[in-house]
């Protein structure tokens, strides 16, 4: 059984595992609180290692990466249990687990099977982990992308970004692109509705950001939770301000789902907030809203440069460096 480096010893009887800020406290036989990490022998076991929900092809746009190889596919795979406990979670089926033997068709995979399915698939970029939470099952996900960069792969991690800086510095050896998660942006939204805290999240974008890897920000909105529009506007001032105008962000539609049955976000408010963030940064798109394109336009003059129809994606106004084909402003950094 795979054992983590993620912890410390305790006590006799406990560890603390160290790889997100919850920093769990275990005692033997115990899981932290994410379920998927137990205390065996004074020592801790990833439990889900190699256990996989999901294995498909998808956009690289459904994770959702926008300025990301355009237009490619991506070995997406997912396992099972997450570190937060969003009362909203849109995937609890494999998130919210109370125990693995709950999940229905898990499958055994070694890491380098994952990567020679990745390596079949036509015209493949790469692996994401993606579906639930990856940072707990961090070990498997760390040896999966170390063999697919050694075979010239892209790796993508689409997060929640709550994660310790250490075991992050780790994984940015060896991945490409984030999708992150910014559920809100209050100390109290967070608390209530996730079970954690904010300020480690945005740790964890600024750590991206400077380490250079190719990064996008995602915003849930839920009505009446995380749409107050003075905090939203703090929001977007803070992306643009410490990240950078060019910054990319999805605003996406939130579905009744989990312990939440508020409404469905709907496309006016998503619209309003587009409006207004889009006087702080470049690049707003709004997901699951179906009247609203989400085609990419150069910053500078105003040129259309992609086109997206649904996850159908054509770059129309781009040159082979990621240029806007008009004024020669870079749109892609990672083409």
């Amino acid at each position: 059984m795979k054992t983590s480096k993620w912890f410390i010893k305790h006590s006799e009887t406990s560890v603390k595992c160290t790889l997100c800020p919850h920093e769990c406290i275990i005692r033997e036989g115990k899981s932290g609180s994410c379920r998927v990490r137990s205390n065996k022998g004074g020592l801790l076991r990833p439990d889900n290692y190699g256990l996989i929900s999901a294995l498909r092809t998808d956009p690289i746009e459904k994770k959702p990466l926008y300025h990301f190889y355009p237009g490619s596919g991506i070995f997406s795979v997912g396992s099972a249990g997450c570190n937060l406990r969003c009362v909203f979670c849109q995937n609890c089926e494999i998130s919210q687990v109370i125990s693995l033997d709950d999940i229905l068709g898990l499958q055994h995979y070694e890491p380098q099977q994952i990567v020679d399915n990745a390596r079949t698939v036509a015209g493949n970029l790469g692996i994401a982990f993606t579906y639930n939470e990856p940072t707990v099952w961090y070990d498997f996900m760390f040896d999966t992308a170390r063999q697919a960069k050694s075979i010239g792969l892209k790796t993508v991690m689409v997060t929640n970004g709550y994660i310790n800086r250490a075991p992050l510095s780790e994984l940015l050896e060896v991945t490409d692109a984030f999708s992150v998660d910014l559920k809100g942006f209050t100390e109290e939204f967070y608390h209530k509705a996730s079970s954690a805290r904010l300020e480690p999240v945005k740790e964890s974008i600024k750590q991206i950001a400077a380490a250079k890897r190719h990064f996008e920000i995602v915003n849930l909105v839920i009505p009446d939770m995380n749409d107050n529009r003075q905090t939203f506007n703090e929001m977007v001032k803070w992306i643009s301000g410490e990240l950078g105008k060019e910054t990319v962000l999805h605003l996406s539609k939130y579905f009744p789902m989990y312990k939440l049955n508020t409404p469905a976000t709907s496309t006016a408010l998503l619209e309003e907030l587009h409006e207004m963030a889009s006087q702080h940064l470049d690049y707003v798109y709004l997901g699951n809203a179906e009247s609203h394109h989400n085609n990419t336009y150069c910053p500078q003059c105003k040129s259309l440069v992609i086109v997206r129809h649904g996850y159908n994606t054509v770059l129309t106004g781009i040159d082979a460096s990621g240029n806007c084909s008009k004024c020669r402003t870079k749109i892609l950094k990672y083409i």
